[in-house]
């Protein structure tokens, strides 16, 4: 199992070792110069290793400071999926990873972080303290630039961290989003904090006149000694460079963000929400997925939805649950609560920014794709599912996917029942050979497709084993939407049943995250 998780992770593993690696490479250098640079032989002297623990965390800090942004760039990771498109799937599988990489370089920011501050509250002052006892190390830092930035960037983080648990984004998304946005504070103090110049090492003139070896060996004699005469320090310029990638970003999202035209407005059962809209100059792929933004409720909230029309279609929609007090305002405000529709042109302004691809706009890669959707997760499947159909009306379009196994919801049952319509007669009618239906509690449903559907929870362990016996030596990729204890298992059933052997059987798994 090991080796099949390797098998399928590969890339993965190498990149998460190869960001340890940096760091590791990065501390370490960093430590052993402040340890043996003669620059920083008086300061080494008067606060010990901690100057050289100081700033190796501090080089580490930096550097993932600066790829925090990357991940979160959505320009840039649509472009890399766009230029990786003569790739194989396991490069663009990995920018589908990219709020976790996010998160990984997140805890990175932690660590170091917390070193960081160790050194400068504990350590350094206690070593500061034998040289000069009447001095108050932690009032005077606070008089200092690096001092005021550096309580400004660690509360900031600090908030950033601890709204960011599971419990507060699924229930109070807002704080989760106004406590993220204080970014901009953190990276501003970041910018400024080094401009202090705190720490100092001798300048080159001045090393000059010092025998540091004498030096070294008689500190007592600083300033008395010929050998030894008082010291000139400077400190390093800082590089304003952290904030540039998401600032291109935010000039890009100023740029192509337009208001759009709302053309139709569908309610559903259980509070579903359906828009249709318009936007000159949209293009998009099925799978896809927009940030939208109505100014009416907050204008600094963008919320993802995932795109459920086809391409092939003349506008696209998005599916709406109510799940929030955003979207539950957005339901009221276009009078879905009380079924009062209003006219188009009295509909609240909506901005629109994307499309951006996701996991889901690789299923057309594969020859057999397995789409498996849980509640409103069915979203980025049903506009795969919808552009099937329109190809299959299409005989001359010419696909790479052989099969499609869908294990969908309720939610999925009107676009079923079209291509039920279109099996009977269309020549591509083997696409979609197995849909299933899977309700937790018996129903009294008919719903007319030649497929079967299954009452329970599917057995994972017979549908992987029974896919692998179809299908001996194909790459098959399995497509997810749902909650995370799901995912696990899906994750899981993906290593158990690929093969060690290449030339077997391959389970891609992929999955659907914001």
């Amino acid at each position: 199992r090991m080796a099949c998780w390797i098998l399928n992770e590969k890339l993965s593993v190498l990149l998460l070792l190869v960001w340890l690696g940096l760091n590791l490479y990065l501390f370490i250098d960093t430590f052993l110069w402040y340890e043996d640079e003669d620059a920083y032989i008086y300061t080494r002297i008067m606060l010990g290793s901690t100057l050289a623990w100081a700033r190796a965390s501090a080089a580490c800090l930096n550097f993932n400071c600066m790829l925090i942004l990357l991940p979160v760039s959505r320009n840039l990771i649509s472009f890399l999926r766009g230029a990786s498109a003569c790739c194989g799937g396991a490069p663009r599988r990995q920018l589908d990873k990219n709020i976790a990489f996010h998160k990984v370089v997140a805890y990175g920011i932690a660590v170091n972080a917390s070193k960081l501050f160790c050194c400068c509250c504990c350590s350094l002052p206690l070593n500061y303290f034998e040289f000069h006892s009447d001095s108050n190390t932690t009032g005077e830092v606070l008089t200092t630039i690096a001092g005021v930035t550096g309580v400004m960037i660690t509360v900031a983080f600090v908030l950033i961290v601890t709204s960011s648990t599971e419990l507060i984004r699924r229930s109070c998304y807002e704080v989760f989003w106004y406590t993220h946005h204080l970014f901009v504070v953190f990276f501003i103090g970041l910018i400024i904090h080094g401009t202090g110049q705190l720490i100092r090492g001798q300048t080159p003139h001045s090393l000059l006149l010092h025998n540091i070896t004498y030096c070294k060996e008689h500190y007592l004699e600083w300033e008395k000694a010929t050998q030894c005469p008082l010291p000139q320090f400077s400190g390093n310029k800082p590089v304003v460079r952290v904030m540039f990638a998401f600032s291109c970003q935010g000039v890009i999202l100023h740029w192509v963000s337009q208001n759009h035209r709302t053309v139709g407005v569908v309610t559903h059962s259980s509070g579903v929400l359906e828009l249709h809209m318009k936007k000159r100059g949209f293009k998009m792929e099925a799978g896809q997925y927009i940030f939208l933004q109505c100014s009416s409720i907050s204008p600094l909230e963008w919320h993802p939805f995932t795109l459920t029309s086809a391409p092939e279609e003349d506008f696209f929609s998005v599916h709406i649950r109510v799940a929030g007090d955003w979207t539950a305002a957005l339901f009221k405000t276009f009078g879905a609560e009380e079924k009062a529709f209003k006219e188009l042109w009295m509909l609240p302004r909506l901005v629109v920014d994307g499309p951006y691809g996701s996991a889901t706009t690789d299923v057309f890669r594969y020859g057999v794709s397995v789409c498996i959707a849980a509640g409103i997760g069915v979203t980025p499947f049903a506009s795969i599912l919808k552009s099937i159909w329109y190809k299959c009306c299409n005989p001359n379009t010419v696909l790479v996917l052989q099969k499609v196994d869908a294990v969908v919801s309720k939610y999925a049952l009107p676009l079923l029942l079209k291509i039920k319509t279109l099996q009977r007669v269309s020549p591509k009618s083997h696409l979609a050979t197995h849909i299933a239906l899977h309700y937790d509690q018996k129903m009294d449903v008919i719903t007319g497709l030649r497929q079967k559907t299954f009452y329970g929870r599917p057995n994972w362990d017979s549908e992987f084993k029974q896919l692998a016996e179809n299908h001996p030596s194909s790459s098959i990729g399995v497509f997810f939407c749902g909650p995370k204890n799901l995912s696990k298992i899906l994750q899981k059933m993906c290593s158990s049943y690929s093969t060690a052997d290449p030339r077997g059987v391959q389970f891609h798994y992929n999955e659907e995250s914001f």
